[in-house]
């Protein structure tokens, strides 16, 4: 992809607002996302499943393996295994949801997300027809004043909830358990070991990759290695990390050059061009609350990190 401008930090708005109780375990936050450049060439982290409703802006989705995928009024950004680069013709509205594991098995009905991974799909046929005219909906009355949005992002929340309920499938209460079990170990340490989920699970291991796959889009081991560089990125891009937790960070990788590659990789930046000002959409995204799909533990800054370092 050729360079582009520039994204001014100062133009750039990200807000959170939680998810009402019905939807709380598939939506773990609502996002209300501005950028008011008329061209914003950024990269965005590797994440879990985001729904988002295009308010203002149109722009691409630049994919490793070639593929370009263009955003729709409402898209589905399906997991993420690498960071991504992306391409967006501005100003640039936003509204949308963070979609945990368990919100992606019930709002597609049983998709896989390692196979539909690192895709910018029509939310309408990934999810429901209904998203389509709900998002032209939402952005006609967000535009219908002009400049000052017609939508308060808290109403946004209310409608989209409204819309979202309606369209959750039953998923197996077998798998429910196990999501739960992955997200509680991907949240108990930055290095978490995967023979301390197969000891926890009830499944086979083969199976156990299956379903790991199924909802989360990576197998266990390549889904520890993508939330241990998602989060360090986001401790040792962040000014208030103190040095010992830093330190704590950077045990976790059997040494520099391996961290820099897994963070390259992640979070698309070597820990030094962390923060860095060209890229300051990707310096949004890469904070610890936008890991919330997976475990809340991601939110916090923890003093001690279980797990120990080594190659991947």
């Amino acid at each position: 992809m050729a360079r582009r401008p520039l994204t001014n930090a100062g133009l750039i708005k990200l807000d959170y607002y939680p998810a009402p109780e019905p939807l709380a375990p598939f939506v773990t936050t609502f996002f209300h996302f501005t950028c008011e450049e008329p061209l914003i060439s950024d990269l965005r982290p590797a994440s879990a499943g985001l729904l988002t409703f295009f308010l203002r802006g149109n722009g691409e989705l630049f994919v490793r393996d070639g593929t370009i995928d263009p955003s729709h009024p409402a898209s589905l950004l399906t997991p993420l295994s690498a960071a991504a680069p992306i391409l967006v013709n501005g100003p640039w509205h936003v509204f949308g949801a963070a979609i945990s594991p368990l919100g992606w098995g019930a709002l597609t009905g049983g998709l896989s997300a390692a196979t539909h991974a690192n895709r910018l799909l029509e939310a309408g046929e990934a999810i429901d027809p209904s998203l389509t005219a709900f998002a032209q909906a939402l952005a006609a009355r967000y535009n219908a004043l002009g400049e000052a949005p017609g939508l308060s992002a808290p109403e946004m929340v209310e409608l989209t909830s409204a819309a979202l309920v309606p369209l959750l499938r039953d998923v197996p209460p077998a798998h429910a358990r196990l999501i739960a079990i992955v997200a509680d170990w991907l949240g108990g340490s930055l290095s978490p070991m995967v023979e301390d989920l197969a000891a926890r699970s009830p499944y086979s291991p083969r199976q156990l990759q299956r379903l790991v796959d199924l909802y989360f889009g990576l197998p266990p081991k390549q889904l520890a290695r993508k939330y241990r560089a998602l989060r360090a990125a986001a401790l040792l891009g962040h000014p208030d990390t103190p040095p010992e937790q830093i330190a704590m960070v950077e045990d976790q990788f059997y040494d520099q050059s391996h961290m820099i590659r897994e963070l390259r990789l992640f979070a698309g930046r070597t820990p030094a061009r962390l923060g860095a000002s060209d890229a300051p959409v990707l310096s949004a995204l890469l904070d610890l609350r936008n890991f919330r799909e997976v475990s809340p533990s991601f939110a916090a800054l923890p003093s001690d990190f279980g797990g120990g370092g080594g190659e991947s």
